[in-house]
């Protein structure tokens, strides 16, 4: 990946200081790949550039159609990707394919997609929903670089896989160099042995966007810094001839240098392009493709840059024909040299290693793979669950790599445990509020330490402040390395539950709790099922109200179940899938209960897409008492948003409820990547009745509804809404949130 115009000001403050110490590159050993003694040696640079690097597989689409070599290649960044790609022997039509078949929303993401995550690392992201992962490991802090780079290794694995057992990458179809940064003596490195794909992964890991990559005692990033078009390098490889490919840019305008970004963004911009000045000159020949109107993030556009890449080199055809072979014998003489040195994919391997953890969970690790790994080897599939490892949480990026091992194909898997954690720390902020008078907030963290006690144990601590108050402790044991668990708890909590006579609020209650319980269950990866007892000592008191109010207090026992299936695709604003809740309990004894009641609570929400940033989605719950009363701890309530916006939280109270609506969602815009990521609009009516004060008293049913249209941001701060709510009986609110809305 090349240089995003927005970067944050430490990033760009990295890269004007080690852009200041040009280095040129090690000149490389002769690369050994045959060529025609009457021809010369043809070289290809490609350069980096983000996004915008994808049109490199245009211009060398464009070449091997009009039959001109390329005997050496090198890239950078983004360039070395493409290089690497053409270099381990895939074809241009291969490469295009690749290129258009990879979701890069999700390749270029810092942790696994929400779906892949294991179903604890779920909760932690929909309970705790600020998107900053920290840990304890060497006191509070957090990862060197946004983006470990999971995603695009294991891309770059797959690129790699064939030819992993090379002894240098002059033994690929093509001769490779590729080149990075030393972030500790400010040179350039060229890389020209070693896991290739840890060389391409060092090659783009930009300071602050991406982690370093720590080789051969070296910590490596960007190689753009240095030599952003590696002419020098494809040089050094005994090129006789060098095409370098340059990506330019447009110049800047005066509204660019109206903020500190975009004068620092520009300063970048103006350093990158005396570093590719510097090697296009040189360059025996070049292919200039001009990139107005794209920009370096712009990955969903990639067939039209591979386009623009193929016509680019169309229009400069007459310098580059002068390099074409002629004779079509020779032509094909050529391909099949080539193809001669490219190593097959194995179709099969028969052990797998593990690395990089501790001994025990390298085993448990290989336990796991050899399932995944029977019959022919499927890349893709293996991808997937090294991606759901991965989202248990304990790495931030797992690897592979082929191997031979006694004559038989092998692989080899590399895990790199989070340098920061565990213990690993989840920071929250709650805020709902629609005026002065009903303005609640809350902020708290979450501390999960993982292996605790145990192989697989987990210990989460909870305490969050504010108008909510929450101290809670979990720890969570699976046995025998199994699916089931058991989880002692115990808790001690304080919230504010309004009261209302008809609709007019007249006091607020403080519900504080404290207790404890026991559970046994079964955890999946997207569900989770739990059996147990709790018993906590309440309190029900008023804290703003009329004076003599009643104080209700007393300890409540009860049996639990409850079941939970989470198939969204996102903890704040899904696009797909469905979520349910199901809770059944038994309540034997709780202040104010005349004998022992049951209770079913059941929660859906389903999201459906219609068109590409449009979705759909039904929210559907219900509460019952069955034939019992509720106790002041039980009771159901309705009222604040998605639960009926226009109304009060608390303000609808019943032994039953009945819930469900009907909405949309659109994408308008989306954020930089560091600030977080989609806003959309909204509109959705909702419809819900709370009734029932005693067993034999069912009460009217009184049915209300809500109008509610809005705009809601993902941020790293969780997501955040802004709605405006209205009743037909004239009752509304503006409704703001943030925390989880859903």
């Amino acid at each position: 990946m090349a240089f995003l115009q927005r970067l944050a000001c430490l990033r760009i403050s990295l890269l004007m200081l080690f852009s200041l110490s040009l280095v040129a590159p090690v000149r490389a050993q002769e690369p050994s790949a045959p060529v025609a003694a009457h021809r010369p040696r043809v070289g290809l640079a490609l350069s980096g550039g983000g996004a915008l690097g994808l049109a490199e597989i245009g211009v060398i689409r464009w070449m091997e159609e009009h039959r001109i070599p390329v005997d050496r290649i090198a890239g950078t960044s983004m360039g070395s990707i493409i290089g690497a790609m053409y270099a381990t022997g895939m074809s241009p039509d291969e490469m295009k394919k690749f290129a258009e078949g990879i979701d890069w929303d999700e390749a270029l993401l810092p942790e696994p997609t929400y779906s892949q995550l294991a179903y604890r690392r779920k909760q932690d992201r929909r309970d705790f929903l600020i998107d900053a992962p920290l840990g304890l490991r060497h006191g509070l802090s957090g990862p060197n670089g946004f983006n470990p780079g999971h995603g695009v290794g294991l891309l770059l694995d797959r690129i790699a896989f064939s030819e992993s057992d090379i002894a240098s990458f002059d033994d690929l179809p093509i001769p490779f160099r590729c080149v990075a940064t030393d972030m500790l003596s400010g040179e350039g490195v060229v890389l020209r042995d070693g896991p290739l794909a840890q060389a391409l992964r060092a090659s783009m890991a930009i300071p602050g966007e991406f982690t370093p990559v720590e080789l051969n005692g070296r910590v490596l990033a960007d190689g753009g810094m240095i030599e952003n078009i590696p002419v020098e390098t494809v040089r050094a490889m005994d090129a006789d001839t060098v095409i370098a490919v340059e990506l330019r840019v447009p110049p800047g305008d005066r509204a660019q240098l109206g903020t500190l970004t975009g004068v620092l963004s520009r300063a970048v911009d103006v350093m990158i392009a005396q570093n590719e000045k510097r090697s296009l000159a040189l360059a025996q020949a070049r292919v200039s493709v001009d990139v107005r109107g794209f920009s370096v993030d712009d990955y969903d556009r990639v067939k039209e840059l591979i386009q623009l890449g193929y016509t680019s080199a169309a229009s400069q055809s007459a310098v580059l024909l002068a390099y074409a072979i002629d004779d079509p014998d020779q032509w094909q003489q050529y391909l099949a040299e080539r193809q001669a040195r490219k190593h097959p994919l194995p179709q099969k391997v028969e052990t797998v290693e593990v690395s990089g953890a501790d001994s025990d969970t390298d085993r448990r690790i290989e336990r796991r793979l050899a399932k995944t790994l029977r019959g022919p080897l499927n890349l893709p599939r293996l991808e997937t669950q090294l991606t759901r490892i991965a989202g248990e949480g304990q790495f931030d990026r797992l690897g592979y790599e082929g191997f031979v091992q006694n004559g038989v194909p092998a692989l080899r898997v590399t895990a790199h445990e989070k340098s920061y954690g565990p213990p690993f720390v989840d920071f929250a902020v709650n805020v709902d509020g629609s005026g002065v008078a009903a303005f609640d907030f809350s902020a708290g963290a979450r501390v999960t330490f993982m292996d605790f006690a145990d192989r697989g144990g987990e210990w989460r601590s909870d305490l969050l402040f504010g108008s909510s108050n929450l101290a809670a402790t979990e720890f969570y044991q699976p046995l025998a390395e199994s699916r089931f668990f058991v989880a002692p708890y115990a808790f001690a909590s304080k919230l504010a539950r309004n009261s209302f006579t008809g609709l007019t609020r007249v006091a607020v209650f403080g519900d504080e709790r404290a207790g404890g319980g026991l559970d046994f269950g079964y955890t999946g990866r997207r569900s989770e099922l739990r059996f147990g007892y709790e018993i906590f000592d309440g309190k029900l008191s008023p804290l703003i109200g009329s004076t003599g109010l009643p104080i209700t207090s007393g300890s409540t026992g009860e049996f639990r179940a409850r079941y939970v299936w989470d198939g969204e695709d996102s903890p704040s604003v899904p696009s797909i899938g469905s979520r349910v809740v199901i809770t059944l309990s038994r309540v034997l004894q709780s202040p104010d209960l005349t004998h022992p009641i049951g209770q079913l609570e059941v929660q859906t929400s389903s999201f459906v897409p219609v068109g590409e940033k449009t979705s759909l989605f039904l929210l559907a719950s219900g509460g019952t008492t069955f034939r019992g009363t509720a106790g002041p701890f039980q009771v159901f309530a309705l009222g604040g948003p998605f639960r009926l916006g226009a109304y009060l939280p608390q303000e609808f109270l019943g032994n039953h409820y009945a819930y469900s609506a009907l909405g949309f969602r659109r994408e308008l815009y989306r954020l930089p990547q560091l600030v977080g990521g989609k806003i959309y609009w909204a509109g959705w009516y909702e419809a819900g009745t709370a009734f029932g004060s005693a067993a034999n008293d069912p009460g009217p049913v009184a049915v209300r509804g809500t109008f509610n249209l809005g705009v809601i941001a993902e941020t790293i701060a969780g997501p955040i809404a802004l709605a405006g709510s209205v009743s037909p009986t004239g009752q509304s609110r503006v409704n703001f949130s943030v925390g989880r809305i859903f």
